[in-house]
């Protein structure tokens, strides 16, 4: 995705909401919806094998798109070595999930609401230098407890799988997980590591989401496919 000289990432679903790609963040909606008939899928983590594969995109447009559903949706950056998602909707970073953990601010303090209606962020906050072992507190678990009574949906940006073991960690903490795969950039065997990764930790795979596919070969823009993983 283009990104502006302040480093902000544009949300196409905002920004062109009639495109096919704001339309496939719709249909991954519907189908997370679907899959959910006989489990609760309240809380959703987003995560990839690698770096730069585009999860934090990901999870923002489908952040904005829960919350067009007329639901209050609370996305939490969980990726506390490398955060973006303050940037992506513009707002503090001061009170943030590392903050929460290490008990300086109340969560009600470092939810902030955004330009988005029904949607909510609470951004990583200042980089710990611990963060599996405040994802793994007993702070966390709290936490999530309490939001789950307040939010309609939850979604978490994690780290990279393969790179930590932060999205290990917080597969426990979710309904389930999606995994974003660059599909020009990484090689099945990753992919196929990254999924056995959570499986071993017996996350709940949601499906996966491609990445730069291109539906013709004229077209050049993004492409996001829902999968199910059923199989």
């Amino acid at each position: 995705m283009a990104r502006s000289q302040n480093n902000r990432r544009h949300l196409i679903v905002l920004t062109d909401p009639r495109s096919p790609i704001s339309e496939s963040y719709r249909t991954l909606r519907t189908n997370i919806d679907f899959s959910s008939v006989d489990q609760v899928t309240q809380v959703i983590m987003v995560t990839s094998s690698g770096p730069e594969e585009g999860k934090s995109t990901v999870v923002g447009n489908l952040a904005v798109t829960f919350a067009q559903d007329n639901r209050k949706v609370l996305l939490i950056d969980a990726d506390m070595r490398k955060p973006t998602v303050h940037r992506t909707f513009q707002l503090s970073n001061i009170a943030g999930l590392s903050s929460v953990l290490s008990r300086q601010f109340s969560p009600d303090v470092a939810i902030q609401s955004t330009e988005v209606p029904n949607l909510y962020v609470m951004t990583a906050g200042a980089i710990p230098p611990n963060p599996a072992e405040m994802l793994n507190s007993k702070s966390m678990a709290q936490m999530m407890d309490k939001l789950r009574e307040q939010f309609d949906a939850i979604l978490i940006d994690t780290p990279p799988v393969l790179a930590v073991t932060d999205a290990q960690l917080l597969a426990s903490q979710s309904d389930g997980v999606l995994m974003v795969i660059n599909t020009g950039k990484v090689k099945k065997e990753i992919a196929l590591k990254a999924k056995e990764t959570l499986q071993r930790v017996n996350a709940r795979m949601l499906g996966v989401v491609l990445n730069n596919v291109k539906r013709k070969a004229s077209e050049d823009y993004y492409y996001y496919y829902y999968a199910s993983n059923d199989n």
